[in-house]
């Protein structure tokens, strides 16, 4: 019984075979998975999806990528999402420093936004950080009586543990097959678990097993078994405790 912390299962890529993607992901025990927004326009679609499909938990929110498609107003228009579809989290949301061209200031105003609805609604936040990870730290502390997730983590291990201090835990998923990717290794090998999530950025980031393919979240199992070894445990185990901390942060139960 897998949580897909992160699954863009909205995205154009699942539009031909949605379903069965959906099929595939539970024979593997995927059996819900988080499905977070990245603009305005698209959370019409991201509602209807989750209203059609078991185990389907929405997410609203503006993706600092997607920097030039938001305006002001949709932050109000957020605020109105949220109390009516009632979603599992606010996201994505986040800061990106490394993609050229992205203003840091209209970034901000964005991200901080959301985080204020967050905590307004007691709703936990699903951030993207790349080159940013001090950053939104930083934005979180400011803001305060935060939770949430650092999805596809790639910052140091003092900057989890600080995350971890504010109630954050990180998302971990194909980058963390790849043999190169030592310092995630390292960190995954030793971290409390209690604050790991296990995701697949569907249709983004394919594990090893997959290099250059479309990914989906049945993949999960994949990042589930590199996990356990390289953390020398039992797949069971880490596959339960890391259910039992999306169901928490998430509130899935309720």
């Amino acid at each position: 019984m897998l949580v897909d912390s992160h699954c863009h299962l909205d995205a154009g890529e699942f539009d031909r075979d949605r379903d069965a993607v959906v099929a595939r992901a539970r024979a593997a025990g995927v059996h819900q998975q988080i499905v977070p927004a990245v603009d305005a326009a698209g959370w019409p679609k991201l509602r209807d999806i989750c209203a059609n499909g078991e185990g389907l938990h929405a997410a609203y929110g503006l993706h600092p990528m997607y920097l030039d498609a938001h305006r002001d107003e949709h932050l109000m228009q957020l605020r109105e999402w949220i109390e009516r579809e009632k979603p599992v989290a606010v996201g994505e949301c986040g800061l990106d420093y490394f993609v050229e061209g992205l203003d840091h200031e209209r970034q901000q105003f964005f991200f901080e936004g959301q985080l204020q609805l967050a905590r307004e609604f007691g709703l936990p936040v699903i951030v993207h950080a790349r080159r940013a990870v001090d950053a939104v730290i930083a934005s979180i502390r400011r803001t305060g009586s935060l939770r949430g997730v650092v999805h596809s983590f790639s910052g140091s291990e003092e900057q989890a543990r600080q995350l971890w201090r504010e109630g954050f835990m990180i998302g971990l998923g194909g980058p963390v097959t790849y043999d190169r990717a030592q310092r995630l290794r390292r960190l995954v090998a030793s971290m409390p678990l209690e604050h790991l999530l296990l995701e697949t950025d569907s249709p983004d980031q394919p594990d090893a097993g997959i290099r250059g393919q479309r990914n989906e979240p049945e993949r999960l199992a994949e990042v589930l078994r590199i996990i356990a070894q390289l953390r020398n445990e039992s797949e069971d185990d880490i596959a339960k405790a890391t259910t039992d901390n999306a169901r928490r942060l998430f509130r899935l139960d309720a």
